[in-house]
């Protein structure tokens, strides 16, 4: 077997989403930096870096999301490994791709380490991308509109007690379509895992929808016993 040495990095696709409860409706956001060095310096990419000798690979891309945007995710998994020869210029690359979720009003990106800028981008307004980013973050997007379906893990993205027009919202900004409404309460409704907390979201033009929280314990009791979230 003939050997080569190659760098060992990590970089994350973390995603966020804005409650329309704070009256935006920004759609899916995704965390970007701005390279503050060769290669592709100025240059917008996907956050990230080398792991170091005594890390292991959760505990680097959670140290380079702190280190570049001041971010910490509150869902993070490993996504895929890109390895192809040339995705970087210096040498042999290979990186572990993360995919994260987070809120984005808590965590306004602050740059730091080798990023000169970090920003929430639109997914549908996105800069030209650095390296083969572009795309790791379309494999990204795939898997987490296909992990959404079968997972509840859009409810970090949501505030501790939401409508379920913003849950709906949520998920069409995932899933790139609009969803009926009838069905999709009759969906979410037969899983069981909404809370409703007998208050109401006030402040709006319209009568008052109710406050929902989800029942994450119950969720998790529930997991154990090979139960499937199905949306």
């Amino acid at each position: 077997m003939i050997g080569g040495s190659y760098r060992v990095a990590v970089d994350a696709v973390v995603f966020g989403a804005r409650p329309i409860s704070l009256g935006e409706r920004r759609g899916l956001e995704v965390l970007l930096v701005q390279r503050g060095v060769a290669p592709f310096k100025a240059e917008w990419a996907l956050p990230g870096g080398l792991v170091l000798p005594h890390e292991n690979l959760e505990t680097a891309v959670r140290r380079e999301l702190r280190e570049e945007a001041g971010i910490e995710p509150s869902w993070l998994e490993q996504l895929y490994t890109f390895g192809e020869p040339g995705r970087d210029p210096r040498e042999r690359a290979v990186t572990i791709a993360w995919l994260g979720l987070v809120r984005p009003d808590h965590y306004p990106p602050k740059a730091d380490t080798d990023a000169a800028d970090a920003r929430w981008w639109p997914i549908s307004a996105l800069p030209p991308l650095a390296f083969d980013h572009a795309h790791i973050l379309a494999v990204a997007r795939e898997r987490l509109e296909g992990k959404v379906r079968y997972r509840p893990i859009g409810f970090d993205l949501l505030p501790a007690e939401f409508t379920l027009s913003e849950l709906q919202f949520l998920y069409e900004t995932i899933l790139q379509r609009g969803l009926d409404k009838r069905n999709f309460r009759r969906k979410i409704g037969k899983t069981g895992l909404l809370l409703d907390t007998g208050r109401k979201r006030t402040g709006g033009a319209h009568r008052a929808p109710a406050l929902y929280r989800f029942e994450r314990d119950r969720y998790q009791a529930l997991e154990q016993q090979g139960y499937l979230f199905e949306i």
